[in-house]
């Protein structure tokens, strides 16, 4: 069984050989077994139930949560000449019929449908009177009430395992910490499924998180290096996301937005158009992206904090699938966690709901603020020991600088208790610089014995001591939303003098303002290396892959990944056996799209 696979991954879907478990994973459900798979995002995921479905009889039946993702997966199997459909709502009767009778005849190989029509009677029936090769439950992190993409129709899911009971069933997700895996477990009824649990990690990602200071410079000067590259801004509220998208626009970059409240057909041609055009910028919400199987992704950037450390995962986790270098850059300060703070305190959610939650945001903070390995942290977070520095994140490729800040975090918790533990952090910092106004005179803070004793730092700088200290849990913001600041328990042996606090050091005004100017000077340079002299054939081949996608209707990664074409820009093949070689092509592509590109290559 092996060899077959081996050659149905060679010569239908065009790589040499198999990554990490692969190949266990389609042996065990190609035999007949459950399995349960995590697998981070671009790990290669598809492959662990495309291949079985080709390897068995009958029609394999693929729940995924949404209609793009399916298109584009029938879309890419296709090329690839395999017989493919889905079913869901885009589908007119007749479009749905003709679906029906295909299955039926057994003259297809792999069927998407959506959870909700999979769980109608009709539906379940449909699939009663053919032959089922097995059941694929992509995006399985669904399951959970406690993950970030709760699904309630997935739940219902073990309903397959009552009326299929001989059918092999894999789930499949890209997030999941222990706890969601045992949810997964139990609620699709996989006890005695044999679990895969691949490295979490992404190596092609670097991770960089920035101090809030001018967001939308700092995101103008993020993009720079990003040139006419696709990529993903997240915002946390709708209006934000339209606003962003706009300036963008004024800015010069092809930015589109996308929110639940837009109209859905709006939703729709933006999303399209993100994931068949090259070069598109998508400002969203977290609305946007689960499924998203746009494989050139090269950067995600969060001008907000995210959710939760699996959100920042799952949404970070979209750059790059295609193994080729992407960004993750996070932009964040202390009024990010005041919100997301306060919509925890004020969700109708029960009490171990928000403690949980809290739990989550706590986590995602001292990954923000740690001064090690951001790698090392992220992939802890999910049970995973990884015993060296990864040499692809900030505080690995530049190493923040750490102070002994015992005493200016007294200061700093002594001002927030001397005013009552009622004002902000704009307030706690014009009485710790001396900053006498209106309201601080006429409160009488002027008159405390914090008043002008944090002189020697700036105002950044104590917006990043007040935003350390939260994030170290010795202050905690109101639960109202009014941004103001209170002391914890842990904060009282600080005061004392028993607990040493160090923080990383924040740049001043000027060091700022000369690595701003350092920032605008240096020349943009492309994620993927592209040097000058290669530019030329790369267009030549990005123009001739855009040419045919729009031919047929389907996005451009369809034809051939970015990393296919960086191959050919490399190697330059001559011959369609040189060209045959190069991974991502396969038997079909090659017949189909070998000369025209031969002859792009042979032009250069």
């Amino acid at each position: 069984m092996s060899t077959s696979a081996l050659s149905i991954l060679q010569t239908v879907f065009g790589y040499p050989a198999f990554r990490g478990e692969q190949q266990a994973i389609i042996a065990h459900v190609a035999s007949g077994g459950d399995a349960l798979v995590l697998m981070p995002t671009g790990g290669g995921k598809s492959l662990c139930y495309q291949i079985p479905a080709l390897l068995r009889d009958g029609t394999a039946i693929v729940v995924s949560p949404l209609i793009a993702l399916m298109q584009d997966q029938v879309d890419a199997l296709r090329q690839l000449g395999v017989e493919a459909a889905f079913l869901n709502s885009s589908l007119d009767s007749f479009a749905q019929r003709e679906v029906e009778q295909r299955f039926a005849s057994g003259a297809l190989k792999l069927l998407y449908v959506a959870p909700e029509r999979l769980l109608t009677e009709r539906c379940l029936d449909m699939l009663g009177r053919g032959k089922v090769s097995l059941f694929a439950i992509d995006e399985a992190h669904c399951v959970s009430q406690w993950g970030h993409d709760f699904r309630p129709e997935y739940r219902q899911l073990t309903v397959l395992h009552g009326r299929f009971p001989d059918v092999p069933r894999i789930a499949l997700t890209a997030t999941a910490d222990a706890p969601t895996r045992r949810e997964i477990v139990e609620r699709l009824s996989l006890d005695t499924a044999r679990q895969f649990v691949a490295s979490f990690d992404r190596p092609n990602i670097c991770y960089r998180v920035v101090e809030k200071d001018d967001p939308r410079r700092q995101l103008k000067d993020f993009l720079g290096a990003h040139a006419g590259e696709s990529g993903i801004v997240y915002c946390l509220s709708r209006r934000k996301v339209e606003d962003t998208a706009e300036w963008l626009c004024e800015e010069g970059v092809a930015a589109l937005p996308y929110h639940a409240g837009m109209d859905a057909a709006a939703r729709t041609r933006n999303q399209q158009r993100f994931l068949r055009e090259d070069g598109i910028v998508m400002v969203a919400t977290i609305a946007f992206g689960m499924g998203i199987d746009k494989p050139d992704v090269r950067f995600v950037a969060h001008l907000d904090l995210p959710k939760s450390m699996e959100g920042y995962y799952q949404e970070t986790g979209r750059g790059g699938r295609d193994g080729l270098p992407a960004d993750a850059w996070l932009c964040y300060g202390l009024g990010d966690v005041v919100t997301l703070a306060q919509l925890i305190a004020q969700s109708e959610s029960g009490d171990e709901r928000k403690r949980v939650e809290r739990g989550k945001l706590d986590a995602l903070l001292a990954y923000c603020e740690t001064t090690a390995c951001r790698r090392r942290r992220l992939l802890a977070y999910f049970g995973e020991d990884y015993d060296h520095d990864c040499g692809n994140c900030d505080n690995c490729l530049d190493p923040p600088e750490r102070w002994d800040a015992s005493v200016v975090a007294q200061k700093a918790l002594s001002a927030v208790y001397r005013t009552g533990q009622r004002f902000g952090v704009v307030h706690l910092t014009s009485v710790l610089r001396g900053e006498a106004d209106d309201r601080i005179t006429a409160l009488r803070h002027d008159q405390l014995s914090t008043f002008g004793v944090g002189a020697e730092l700036d105002k950044q700088q104590w917006r990043g001591v007040f935003r350390q200290l939260v994030a170290a849990g010795l202050l905690a913001p109101d639960d109202e939303g009014y941004g103001t600041l209170r002391l914890t328990e842990a904060s009282r042996d600080v005061l004392r003098g028993a607990t040493p606090v160090h923080l990383r050091r924040q740049a001043d005004q000027g060091e700022r303002k000369r690595a701003r100017q350092k920032t605008r000077g240096e020349r943009a340079r492309a994620s993927l290396d592209i040097a000058p002299h290669e530019a030329p054939l790369w267009d030549a081949l990005r123009d001739l892959r855009g040419r045919l996608a729009r031919e047929q209707g389907v996005p451009a990664y369809v034809i051939f990944h970015d990393a296919t074409l960086l191959a050919m820009l490399r190697e330059k093949p001559r011959t369609l056996d040189a060209l045959g070689a190069i991974s991502g092509v396969g038997e079909r592509k090659l017949a189909r799209y070998g000369e025209a590109f031969l002859g792009t290559l042979a032009a250069s």
